[in-house]
């Protein structure tokens, strides 16, 4: 943890707090603080700041904390993600949380096994601790906003032209002639197909809503690392 995150429920008193759980072992172990120590921390969907030791032991952390500085400054890029693999899924949600991703849409393609979705990884406290292990990697504290949206076609028509209105819109492609853009300063939605990539239809509605096919080179990467590494292109 480059941050420890707190919550409202942790509040002793208007600037003290009292960790009792995992957080607690990290402070101990990784940390190996002491009383007195300061500790970078911030409250969901708040303000970071530096967290003063109070006490220290087997049972709890009370802190003294100062909050005064803003989060980091989100990407400004909407993720239209086909759902991968529930236990990739996890690691891809901890990867665009720490770099800023706040708006995600997890969405249903041809080539998305369909048993992805009865996966209990995909229940809310799963997906609520991955995002925190990326908000405390990025010392960040603004929980993205996720939506799941089956069936490709209506969510197309329908949610795609709102969802890209002033953003350039792009689509990963493999089989696109034109190469993925860098250094974009303005606001992107970007659409990323499963394991095999969109099928020809689904890349042609898209097209026809408005997104540009690229592709990002001969290599093809895994949903884990194409993200990553398309995001740092882009922007």
């Amino acid at each position: 943890m480059n941050c420890i995150l707190l919550f409202s429920t942790d509040f002793i008193g208007e600037k003290s707090v009292a960790i009792t759980d995992k957080r607690l072992d990290h402070i101990r172990q990784v940390h190996k603080a002491s009383s007195g120590d300061s500790l970078r921390v911030g409250i969901l969907n708040g303000k970071l700041g530096i967290g003063i030791i109070r006490s220290l032991d087997g049972t709890s952390c009370v802190m003294d904390v100062d909050l005064m500085e803003k989060p980091p400054v989100a990407m400004p890029l909407t993720l239209v993600l086909a759902l991968p693999r529930p236990k990739v899924f996890r690691r891809v949600l901890e990867c665009i949380t720490a770099m800023g991703v706040k708006k995600i849409y997890v969405i249903e393609t041809w080539r998305v096994e369909k048993g992805y979705w009865d996966s209990p990884f995909l229940k809310d406290e799963e997906i609520r601790s991955h995002c925190i292990a990326g908000l405390e990697q990025a010392r960040d504290t603004v929980m993205p906003s996720i939506e799941f949206k089956k069936k490709f076609k209506p969510f197309a028509e329908d949610d795609i032209p709102e969802i890209i209105k002033n953003t350039q819109a792009l689509v990963a492609h493999p089989g696109s002639q034109s190469p993925c853009p860098s250094g974009i300063l303005g606001p992107i939605t970007l659409a990323i197909g499963p394991e095999g990539g969109f099928i020809p239809f689904e890349v042609e509605l898209l097209k026809k809503q408005g997104f540009k096919a690229v592709n990002f080179g001969s290599r093809i990467l895994r949903v884990e690392h194409v993200i990553p590494a398309i995001l740092g292109k882009l922007f």
